[in-house]
C-alpha cells in the first residue's frame, strides 16, 4: 500500500498579515458538506487521509455508549474533551473512575501537565508533576474503562488494538465516516490512532449533530458537548467559544491542525493545516462554518486571532476563503 501524502493538492487556507506585509501562509485542505453529506465546498482535497487525532473523539464516545458506558452530560461532554485541566474537568474525571469502582492508577494515558497554564502552575504548586489525570485526555480514558467495567471486558489492556472496546472504535469510525480504515498508530495519549478521510470526518459530524434530538448514542454526545462546551476544552479555549456562540453546533480540536463540527441540520466541516500549526485553525473553522451557512457575525469573536508585537496586535491572520476573504 502506499503511504498518502497529506501535502499532495493542498492549498493555502489562512495568511499571516503582520503590518503591512503577508508574513506567513498555511496550507492545507477544508470540506464543506451539505446535510446530505454530499461536498458543498472544497479548498485542498476533501478526500485526503489524515490522522483526526483528538477530533475523533465524539465518534469514540458513540462507540462507548453503545456498549454500555451510561453517561450524559458533563460527564459525557468529559468524556468527548481535550480538557483543559482545570479542577472541574479533573473532579469529573475522578467521578467517571469512582462511580465503576477505579480510580486515576488505573488511567493508561500519558502522564502530562494540564493544558492551562493557570491549572498547571496550580497543579506544579500542590507538589504534583506530569499525570494521566492532567493529561487532556483524562476524560476519555476515564470513558474507556468505564465502558469495559459495563462490558465486562477487561481493563488493564483496554488501549490493545485488539481488545473489543477498540474494535468497537474501529466499527464505529467506519459507521460514521463512511471511510475504511486503512491505518492504525497510537496516539499522543497512548490510545490507537485510525486514520480516515477528512469528507469522512465531516461526514460523521454532521450526522452526530443531526441527532441531537433523538435518543441514539449519536444524540446522546451531541447534546452533551453542545450543552457543556466547557467540559469540552475549557476556559479560553475556542473550542468551547464555537460551541457557545452557535446554538446546536457539535466541535472538536486535534492535535496537529485538525478540526471538526457539525451542525444540527447534518451540514459539517472538517479541516486540516498542512504544517500543524494550531494558530489558523480557529480562522479557518469560522470561514468554513461561514459557507456551511452560519452567520459569520455568531463566530466573529471565537475566530480572531490578532498577530502581536510587543504584546498588541498589529496584524491577524485572515482566512483565503469564505465570504470575508
Amino acid at each position: 500500500m502506499s503511504v498518502p501524502d497529506v501535502a499532495a493538492g493542498a492549498r493555502p487556507l489562512a495568511r499571516v498579515h503582520r503590518g503591512d506585509l503577508v508574513e506567513s501562509v498555511h496550507l492545507g485542505h477544508v470540506v464543506v458538506v451539505g446535510p446530505d453529506g454530499a461536498v458543498r465546498h472544497a479548498v485542498g482535497d476533501p478526500d485526503v487521509t489524515v490522522w483526526p487525532r483528538s477530533s475523533l473523539k465524539p465518534v469514540q464516545a458513540v462507540a462507548m455508549l453503545g456498549h454500555g458506558l451510561d453517561v450524559a452530560g458533563a460527564d459525557l461532554a468529559l468524556v468527548c474533551a481535550s480538557h483543559s485541566g482545570e479542577r472541574a474537568h479533573l473532579d469529573v474525571v475522578r467521578g467517571l473512575l469512582a462511580g465503576v469502582g477505579l480510580t486515576e492508577a488505573d488511567l493508561q494515558n500519558t502522564p502530562d501537565w494540564p493544558l492551562a497554564p493557570d491549572a498547571a502552575w496550580e497543579w506544579r504548586a500542590q507538589g504534583h508533576g506530569p499525570a494521566s489525570l492532567t493529561q487532556n485526555c483524562s476524560g476519555k480514558h476515564a470513558g474507556m474503562l468505564a465502558t469495559c467495567r459495563a462490558a465486562g471486558w477487561s481493563t488493564h489492556d483496554y488501549l490493545d488494538p485488539t481488545h473489543p472496546l477498540q474494535q468497537a472504535v474501529v466499527a464505529a469510525t467506519v459507521e460514521l465516516t463512511g471511510a475504511p480504515v486503512e491505518h492504525v498508530t497510537v496516539d499522543g495519549c497512548g490510545a490507537p490512532l485510525l486514520s480516515t478521510t477528512l469528507v469522512g470526518l465531516a461526514r460523521a459530524f454532521g450526522t452526530v449533530a443531526a441527532a441531537a434530538r433523538d435518543g441514539s448514542a449519536a444524540g446522546r454526545v451531541a447534546r452533551a458537548m453542545a450543552t457543556h462546551p466547557w467540559h469540552v476544552g475549557g476556559t479560553g479555549r475556542d473550542v468551547t467559544a464555537f460551541m457557545a456562540a452557535v446554538p446546536g453546533l457539535v466541535a472538536k480540536d486535534g492535535a496537529d491542525g485538525v478540526y471538526a463540527a457539525g451542525l444540527p441540520d447534518g451540514g459539517a466541516v472538517a479541516l486540516k493545516v498542512l504544517d500543524g500549526s494550531g494558530r489558523p485553525r480557529a480562522v479557518v473553522l469560522a470561514a468554513a462554518l461561514a459557507l456551511a451557512g452560519v452567520d459569520p457575525a455568531l463566530v466573529a469573536e471565537a475566530a480572531r486571532t490578532p498577530v502581536l508585537g510587543h504584546g498588541r496586535p498589529v496584524g491577524e491572520v485572515r482566512a483565503t476563503f469564505g465570504p470575508d476573504a
